[in-house]
């Protein structure tokens, strides 16, 4: 643990990606096996199950400070971060200890099995054990909690350097359903057969937001331009006989789309797409909005009336692996016109869409194009220069994302709440009404798009101005207005509003708008009439 807390000292000390890259550099040369393996999988989210409360981990925190538990709980309020705050309110401890990290994961995990005296009795003991940053990173584990700055890409990086392997190749050794039970540092990392698992995907390549338009991307013949989808990411493998659905955050989401186990009759093994998965049912020459494939995200199982109400398809726009070979060198020309050949005789059964590509002769083509996305049910363009090869991670040149303006609406603050971590003594979160008559119906929260300094003017004005408190949250005098941005609008039956935004952020403090020129409710349903 002592060799992990130095390295977590490393890291989060430092906003340099060069200090991290060869903090992590050096740990994987020092570390076991195991502590390296527990490593790289805390750091891409395959983290220990929580096997402590937080309400118990709070109490014993108190009693072992010999503080109340209305002072704890006033003081995690002001820190934000559970494992921070035991941390700093339990006696200093001058002890070291020499278990290494896997032993303490190992300690963790067993928690499972025991009853909660035992467990009380094994977090006190840890604590009296551990000090300094040992015990801050003990209760990160336990809590669950545990994110370092340390971004896959970082990662990878780092274990180039340690082994000498590259990095496109380790970023995809990292892919896929593994888990430190099931695997060891060497199948992992160093060995020759790493691809062999079957549902392992490749890492998904990212675009680059296009702020100012395309004007100096240079000759627009080079490029490839198609509908910027609203769905999920995902990619689909067909391989020895199966079929898996990987979402872009590296989650395996193959028992939520049955439907696409119907592309290994069309599709020949050892395919692997990158697409959309959308709701489009088959009357339709659009898609449904993001809100009706909302409803199949957070199902792992699918009931029959939902599958015929919402059918999932992959909108193909890219062919990484074809007959098992890797394509993701080739040029996108090249394959797109495999993809293309392959989707060519796709019966209308098939759980696979072509995602069309438009031709353009020019820059202001395209940005005509770009004005019409909304009604073809989309958020912009994509643009692809035709020679990309397909790249891990977010890289700047070959693909841009040159999505619409948001949509806006003037609304009125009328709760706030406080934030969390750095901000948790600040309100940074807002519930916004609109003007239904001479009443103000809330329609949407949204807790991003001020600055530091917006927060703590807009904090202090909370503080003077709290009509009522419901727990963390205050009602406050309807008086400031703000800017909404936000991407789509759907109707919602669980807002009283009868609406739905999403992506919803402030996009400026409207203090020169007065209170009564905010917009109205029939102001969002016209917009729900057009754009819904």
């Amino acid at each position: 643990m002592k060799r992990f807390a130095a390295l977590f000292n490393a890291i989060d000390q430092s906003t340099k990606t060069t200090v991290k890259v060869a903090a992590l550099a050096d740990y994987f040369n020092d570390a076991n096996d195991m502590d390296r393996l527990w490593t790289v999988a805390l750091f891409s989210g395959r983290r220990p199950k929580r096997a402590v409360t937080t309400t118990r981990l709070r109490e014993w925190a108190a009693e072992a400070a010999e503080i109340p538990l209305w002072l704890f709980e006033d003081s995690y309020a002001v820190v934000g971060d559970l494992a921070e705050t035991i941390a700093l309110v339990l006696p200093p401890n001058d002890t070291e200890d020499k278990s290494d990290l896997s032993f303490w994961i190992n300690a963790l995990r067993g928690l499972a099995d025991v009853g909660e005296l035992n467990r009380k009795t094994f977090v006190i003991d840890a604590w009296n054990r551990l000090g300094g940053t040992e015990r801050f990173v003990f209760n990160k584990l336990i809590t669950g909690g545990f994110r370092m700055g340390v971004s896959q890409k970082l990662m990878t990086r780092a274990l180039s350097r340690a082994t000498g392997k590259p990095e496109a190749e380790l970023a995809h050794r990292l892919m896929g359903n593994w888990h430190p039970d099931d695997v060891t540092w060497h199948q992992l990392i160093e060995a020759d057969d790493a691809t062999a698992d079957a549902s392992r995907p490749y890492p998904f390549y990212l675009a680059y937001a296009l702020e100012d338009g395309p004007g100096t991307l240079g000759d627009p013949q080079d490029w490839r331009a198609e509908w910027k989808w609203d769905g999920i990411r995902g990619q689909l493998i067909l391989r020895d006989g199966s079929y898996f659905v990987w979402s872009r955050g590296e989650e395996l989401m193959t028992d939520r789309f049955p439907e696409l186990a119907r592309a290994i009759d069309h599709i020949p093994p050892g395919t692997v797409l990158d697409g959309e998965l959308l709701v489009w049912p088959a009357d339709q020459d659009k898609p449904s909005s993001f809100n009706a494939l909302q409803a199949r995200i957070g199902r792992k199982t699918v009931p029959k009336k939902l599958l015929a109400e919402a059918p999932v398809v992959l909108h193909a726009y890219d062919m990484l692996e074809w007959q098992g070979d890797d394509l993701r060198d080739a040029p996108f020309a090249d394959r797109r016109a495999l993809l293309e050949q392959t989707c060519a005789d796709l019966p209308p059964e098939a759980p696979l869409r072509l995602s069309p590509q438009h031709p353009f002769e020019s820059w202001d083509t395209l940005a005509s194009l770009r004005s019409t996305a909304r009604e073809a049910h989309a958020e912009g363009l994509m643009l692809k220069r035709a020679d990309s090869p397909y790249l891990a991670g977010r890289k700047k040149g070959d693909w841009w994302k040159w999505k619409l303006d948001p949509l806006t609406i003037d609304a009125v603050m009328i709760y706030a709440q406080a934030g969390s971590g750095r901000r948790a003594n600040l309100f940074t979160d807002f519930t916004f009404a609109v003007w239904n008559g001479n009443e103000l119906v809330p329609f949407t929260k949204a807790y991003s798009g001020l600055t530091d300094a917006e927060f703590r003017q807009i904090t202090a004005w909370v503080r003077k101005n709290t009509l009522q408190r419901f727990g963390p949250v205050r009602q406050v005098t309807p008086h400031h207005v703000f800017e909404i941005a936000f991407e789509g609008i759907q109707a919602s039956k669980r807002h009283k509003s009868g609406v739905a935004l999403r992506f919803p952020r402030m996009a400026r403090w409207r203090q020169d708008k007065p209170l009564a020129e905010a917009n109205t409710l029939d102001d969002l349903n016209e917009m729900l009439r057009i754009y819904g």
